[in-house]
């Protein structure tokens, strides 16, 4: 036996007909050459028990022609065992124990079918024990020991008839341990050093496995999974409902006028009519005249009652209109300017908007469209309202659509507010205790 020292030189794998390499027990370092791989007739290589360092080179473990012994063992070798080992489908004994190398255990290894012995302890292997190994039927002797693996105990391992040695002790493994195969001998089977193990033959030693507690931990775990579940989707569930409330709450600047816009200044009316020009008239009548603005503020397109208040009659339907069933009065009447005029311009053209026909004309499903929202608008009035109204004048030119076709009423200058607060209000003539509205027409209401 030698003590040879230093490296190995790089020189070596000139050595191309080299069939045998032995150079355990001795006192070389530095790293393996990779230079190994050239020699393509190498059948065995050993250089266990040495103070060699580095990764394990690619070139090594792609030798193709290694079918007796590769022993790398008791070095200082690091990094992970590369997918090359799947070259080595010849190879009966693969020895890299007591070594520093980690990572998964790869996949690749169960393409070494011709195993026998297979040797990784001590190191710091981490994971499960790779279902490819099912494929090493020919092992005899198998050695786990010392690292970090982890999972259960692959059941294949019971398979085996060949298996005479295996060793799984001080790791992480957790689970049953078998009964039968290998298992059946505690002499040729090691398996302590994993506390999460349980059951086995009794010479093991291990404790029993509680069944009922695995349930439980199962149906446990199937029941938080379930909670999880079911609480994330009732927070979205209750997050989709606000969020829908919200959206149907909401009224868009660009189509509603804003309740503020009734505290607007007079000369912000003012402008916004271009100082109530008669190019902003709309129209005009017996109680005032309505003009068409733009609000500064927001661009918001609105119509502007005046009234004539020299007229007795405009007067009294002023404070109608501008009073409220709780004395609250306002000193201006801007409402939403309805683009396409009233449902009478659209009936009877002749009477209203100076449009070409063919644009004026409704068909049946904006006609019906129309009834249907004079209904629900109705239906809020008499129902839903805090305080029920009845309109008492309902009728085409009463009803105004908007640039969408969408049909609102308007004109509650007879409405009567159906108000315990009110009794004295009700008896007047704006208020409409009898029959009120146009001359010669009568509403269903």
């Amino acid at each position: 036996m030698n003590i040879l020292s230093r490296t190995i030189p790089h020189s070596i794998g000139n050595l191309t007909e080299l069939i045998k390499l032995d150079l355990n027990f001795n006192n070389l370092q530095g790293s393996i050459p990779s230079g190994l791989g050239n020699c393509k007739n190498l059948l065995l290589m050993d250089l266990s028990s040495n103070n060699l360092s580095g990764p394990i080179p690619p070139e090594v473990l792609g030798l193709p022609s290694l079918s007796i012994v590769l022993n790398l063992s008791s070095n200082y070798l690091t990094g992970k065992l590369s997918v090359e080992v799947e070259t080595l489908k010849s190879l009966g004994e693969l020895d890299v124990s007591q070594n520093r190398l980690s990572g998964l255990l790869p996949e690749n290894l169960g393409s070494c079918v011709s195993l026998e012995k297979l040797f990784l302890e001590g190191n710091f292997f981490e994971g499960p024990i790779p279902s490819s190994l099912s494929s090493l039927r020919g092992l005899e002797a198998l050695d786990l020991s010392d690292n970090n693996l982890s999972g259960g105990i692959p059941k294949f391992l019971v398979l085996f008839g060949a298996l005479k040695y295996l060793n799984l002790s001080f790791n992480n493994f957790e689970g049953v341990v078998p009964s039968e195969g290998v298992f059946k001998n505690a002499s040729t089977t090691f398996v302590e050093g994993n506390s999460k193990l349980c059951g086995g033959i009794p010479e093991l030693h291990l404790s029993r496995c509680n069944s009922k507690t695995s349930e439980n931990t199962s149906l446990k775990l199937k029941i938080t999974i379930i909670v999880v579940i079911l609480g994330v989707t009732l927070v979205f569930s209750i997050f989709l409902i606000i969020w829908f409330r919200k959206k149907t709450e909401q009224k868009p600047t660009t189509t509603h006028v804003e309740n503020s816009l009734l505290q607007l200044p007079y000369q912000s009316i003012l402008r916004a009519t271009n100082g109530f020009s008669p190019q902003n008239l709309v129209g005009s009548g017996s109680f005032g005249s309505v003009y068409k603005g733009i609000l500064e503020a927001n661009g918001a397109v609105i119509a502007v009652k005046v009234f004539n208040l020299l007229n007795h009659r405009a007067s009294r339907s002023f404070l109608v209109e501008c009073i409220d069933y709780k004395g609250n009065d306002f000193k201006a009447l801007v409402y939403e300017f309805m683009k396409n005029g009233s449902l009478e311009d659209w009936l009877h053209p002749s009477v209203g908007m100076n449009k070409p026909e063919t644009m004026r004309n409704l068909n049946f499903f904006q006609r019906l469209n129309v009834a249907i929202d004079v209904a629900h608008a109705l239906e809020y009035l008499h129902h839903r309202c805090e305080t029920p109204i009845i309109h008492c004048d309902l009728k085409p030119s009463n009803v105004l659509l908007d640039g969408e076709m969408v049909g609102h009423i308007s004109d509650f200058g007879l409405a009567k507010i159906l108000s315990g607060e009110w009794p004295n209000y009700s008896t007047n003539e704006s208020s409409s205790l009898g029959v009120r509205g146009t001359i010669g027409y009568a509403p269903l209401e």
